[in-house]
C-alpha cells in the first residue's frame, strides 16, 4: 500500500506541476481529494502495520464487521451519488469522462467517511 501510495502522490504531483494556466479552484479540489484518499489509504497501512508487528491477525471479527457496514452504507451513498449525478449532468456542462472522474473520487471520499464514522462509533451488537 505505500508503494502504491508514492506513485499515487508522484504523479498527483506531476500532473499539478504540469499545469501551465493559474490553478483553478476546480484543480485543488481535485488535488484535495486526491490526498484525502491517500491519506486514508497510509492510515489504514500503518495500522495493519503495527497489527502485524504486534502478531495481531490482519482481519479479525471486527475489522470484517466494520468494513462490512462500511461498505453497505457506502454502496448505499453511491447509489444515490450516481442518480444525483445522472441527473444533474445535463446541467453541469462536463465532459464524460471528466462527470465519471467525479462520481469515482465522490465515491472514494464516501467509503472514507462512513469508515472513519464506523470506526470510530462502534458497531452495535446486532
Amino acid at each position: 500500500m505505500f508503494v502504491v501510495a508514492a506513485v499515487v502522490i508522484f504523479t498527483a504531483v506531476l500532473w499539478f506541476m504540469s499545469i501551465d494556466t493559474a490553478y483553478k479552484p476546480a484543480d485543488l479540489l481535485k488535488l484535495g481529494v486526491v490526498i484525502l484518499v491517500v491519506g486514508f489509504a497510509l492510515f489504514v497501512a500503518y495500522k495493519r502495520l503495527t497489527s502485524a508487528k504486534r502478531g495481531e491477525p490482519a482481519e479479525d471479527e471486527l475489522s470484517k464487521k466494520i468494513m462490512q457496514k462500511t461498505a453497505a452504507f457506502s454502496y448505499y451513498i453511491s447509489i444515490y451519488l450516481w442518480l444525483a449525478l445522472g441527473f444533474f449532468s445535463d446541467r453541469l456542462k462536463l465532459e464524460t469522462h471528466t462527470i465519471i472522474g467525479i462520481g469515482i473520487m465522490a465515491m472514494a471520499v464516501s467509503f472514507a467517511i462512513c469508515w472513519v464514522i464506523i470506526n470510530f462509533t462502534g458497531v452495535k451488537n446486532e
